[in-house]
């Protein structure tokens, strides 16, 4: 029996293009009022501004292409406002009238702000000389608003990075993490050690996943294989300029101790080993390594001016210090715990370097590990965890938890994207983020300074891939860390992100499309025992047809308005419709209300720790999985893999199970060899119960996301207990629902 039920009154879709707005301000400005009429940009439109923002005012001429003229007499004005929000810099007020267009600010970072937010409101208009009137007031939540870029992985000319500053200007980031070292590549010049850019900076292989399943050499410079490259001083210098100009702090990162085989490959002498390709980490009982490093900041700094310099501190293989004499001899002489102890020696060591330069250290979170420096700033990537602790402690942190701030990850179907390092993370999810952990304690949350994207490019080898990647998810971020948290609104959002696409086109940005893709949301109702579909799109008011029969939709098949109910099972296949044409792929969702639901489930072999899922209730709770392990309905497991017995309450009679899988190789994520099915009324009869067998025909070799439903007919069999193996093949295994009729 299958039953159909509207809760929402139907409602016709539009199309993307339809907005009410004419104003579509991204990061949401504090209060934006429309007002009657516009002012129109011709030839005889002049810039000028009080003298403190000249600087300000010159950018925007030089952006905009509006003459700039001395004086204040310009049809457009930026000046200075002693009286209003005075002690916020960062503050501004943009008004436009059908007359003139001013821009009030008490700082030079308000007066940028303002001059954005105005360039912004030009791109976004069909007709960027025509602006609509209106006023705005505004301010930031946070003081750091970060995006992060890896240059050492794929490297990246400055033509992009100049224009990667030019986009994270125009929404209001202000902090440029520029990773410039790691074991792919050095990609700064140090004129006291040249080997860093005349054989560190080049490999072998010009695809970096190549290069790391490779024996990972270097080359010299003018190597005809060699890949690479790097930033003289006086290039990285006008970086630096270049960014200062549009209100952006670029903060270098020097990796260590780990991630450092670029370096120890051209002076070997500063690894435990003492020779090239043998090891990651710099040896930290040698003095050398330190007198290294020292002078490779003292380079840097005089480049940078930059509060913080990051010194990286993740991932550091620990095992070489403990074969090391020299480590072990600065282990016993300063009597520290252990080799997590020497670590943060070493942290500890660099941080009072960098103060006595008047600067502040700032690491990824395992500098917590070992013991903090007393003024480290940290940045939280694994979780929150690490922020929180550092925060309660009194210590800065700045968050960038992967699940939500890690731009290398898939934002939409992996099956449809180009590969990237794996994971799941969608424009929607990025928005929701909060800055400030709910488990941190009030009087601590100042000590949040904001949050930062990070772009890994492993698998980004050209400038257009990383802008598909970061671009539109770092407008989502910038709002996330920029609007008053009481003013943000997904559906908001996403309304005024349709100007934008524009604003990126204009700016021959390769963004991400949206994707016609719908992602289907099921809620159980065990009091109705009904399953109740929804679904969800990137598209902007979509028109979404659908079936339950498992036939393919068409421009006369049920209109979709609210969530669908159906009782027992049925096969609900979905699409969004642009006019009359099937746009994207329809989705299937098998609709399951099934015998096992709510039944208890004896785990033989424990789940995963690091993904317990909803624990015990996990299999039989009526929810499949999404695109990612991480969604809180994939259960992972490790070990003797999935061994679990589900107790139906009664000995009855069965047709069928299928229980589901996931493989994606780049994390680690496989199928199971095969599954096996055992049914008994005894848990003790299953050592001479029947065993069903079906077997993975996944090859390990699939790097593409893929699922795989094992299915198994048990027409005659009868039973209470039902008993389900599948073993790890190799890495984690996930599954996310046993479904029994």
């Amino acid at each position: 029996m299958k039953r159909l039920g509207l809760i929402a009154l139907l409602v016709v879709g539009m199309q993307a293009q339809a907005q009410t707005a004419r104003v579509n301000v991204i990061p949401a400005p504090v209060q934006v009022q429309e007002q009657p009429g516009q002012f129109s940009i011709n030839t005889q439109t002049t810039i000028t501004a009080d003298p403190a923002f000249a600087d300000a005012a010159a950018l925007l001429a030089e952006q905009s292409g509006i003459t700039l003229k001395k004086g204040t007499a310009g049809n457009i004005r930026i000046l200075r406002e002693i009286t209003r929000q005075a002690a916020d810099s960062a503050a501004y007020r943009l008004l436009i009238s059908p007359d003139q267009v001013r821009i009030y600010a008490s700082g030079r970072a308000g007066a940028l702000h303002g001059i954005y937010t105005l360039l912004q409101i030009m791109a976004t208009q069909p007709d960027q000389n025509i602006l609509p009137a209106v006023t705005i007031s505004d301010r930031p939540r946070f003081g750091y608003r970060g995006l992060h870029l890896d240059v050492s992985r794929h490297f990246f000319p400055l033509t992009f990075v100049y224009k990667y500053i030019d986009l994270m200007a125009m929404y209001k980031m202000n902090v440029f993490h520029w990773h410039i070292t790691d074991g792919a590549g050095w990609r700064l010049e140090i004129k006291k050690y040249p080997a860093l850019t005349k054989k560190a900076a080049w490999r072998t292989h010009a695809n970096y996943m190549e290069w790391w399943n490779s024996p990972r050499h270097y080359l010299e410079e003018g190597s005809p294989n060699a890949y690479g490259g790097y930033y003289t001083q006086e290039e990285a210098r006008a970086v630096v300029a270049y960014a200062a100009r549009r209100g952006i702090t670029v903060i270098p990162e020097i990796e260590m101790p780990g991630h450092s085989e670029e370096v120890l490959a051209v002076y070997p002498h500063l690894s435990c080993a003492g020779e090239p390709y043998k090891q990651s980490e710099f040896c930290l009982g040698n003095d050398s390594t330190f007198t290294f490093l020292e002078d490779v900041l003292r380079e840097v700094m005089d480049i940078f001016p930059s509060k913080y310099i990051h010194i990286g501190g993740d991932e550091a293989e620990k095992k070489h210090w403990k074969e090391c004499p020299k480590c072990q001899r600065r282990i016993r002489e300063h009597q520290l715990a252990n080799e997590e102890g020497l670590q943060s020696y070493a942290v500890k060591r660099m941080e009072k370097f960098l103060i006595a330069n008047n600067r502040k250290l700032m690491g990824w979170d395992e500098i917590l590990e070992g013991g903090l420096a007393p003024e480290a700033t940290v940045m939280s990537w694994r979780g929150e965890k690490g922020g929180i602790t550092a925060a309660s402690e009194g210590h800065d942190v700045v968050m960038t938890p992967g699940g939500y701030c890690y731009f290398d990850s898939y934002q939409s179907d992996p099956s449809t994207e180009p590969l990237t390092i794996g994971g799941y993370l969608p424009l929607s999810k990025v928005y929701s983020y909060e800055p400030v952990p709910a488990a941190l304690a009030a009087d601590k949350a100042h000590h949040v300074l904001g949050a930062q994207a990070n772009v890994w490019a492993e698998y980004m080898p050209a400038t257009y891939q990383v802008e598909y990647m970061v671009f539109p998810r770092a407008l989502a971020l910038s709002e996330v860390v920029w609007s008053q948290k009481e003013q943000r609104s997904w559906e908001d959002f996403k309304t005024r992100l349709q100007a934008h696409y524009r604003l990126l086109q204009r700016k021959q940005v390769n963004y991400y499309r949206p994707s016609w893709q719908l992602e289907p949301k099921t809620i159980i109702d065990t009091m109705r025992k009904l399953t109740i579909v929804s679904f969800e799109t990137e598209q902007f008011r979509p028109v979404i047809r659908y079936t339950l029969d498992g036939t393919r939709p068409t421009v006369n098949s049920a209109l979709y308005g609210g969530p669908v109910e159906v009782a027992g099972t049925a096969q609900l296949m979905a699409a969004v419709f642009r006019d009359t044409m099937l746009m994207g792929r329809p989705v299937t969702v098998p609709v399951h209300y099934h015998k096992a639901i709510g039944k208890k489930v004896i785990y033989n072999a424990p789940w995963s720790g690091s993904y317990p899922a909803q624990d015990a209730a996990t299999l039989v709770n009526g929810y499949r999985g999404s695109l990612t392990y991480g969604d809180g309905q994939w259960q992972g497991f490790l070990g003797k893999g999935v061994d679990v017995t589900i107790d139906l309450g009664a000995s009855q009679p069965l047709e069928s199970l299928q229980v589901g899988f996931m493989q994606l190789t780049g994390p680690g994520v496989y199928m199971p060899p095969a599954v096996t099915v055992q049914v008994a009324d005894d848990p003790a009869a299953f050592d001479k119960a029947k065993v069903f067998t079906v077997q993975n025909d996944v090859p390990p070799t699939h790097e593409k996301l893929i699922f795989k439903d094992f299915k198994f007919g048990l027409q005659g069999q009868k039973g209470r207990y039902i008993r389900v193996k599948a073993p790890v093949q190799k890495g984690f295994l996930f599954t996310d629902e046993i479904i029994v009729y």
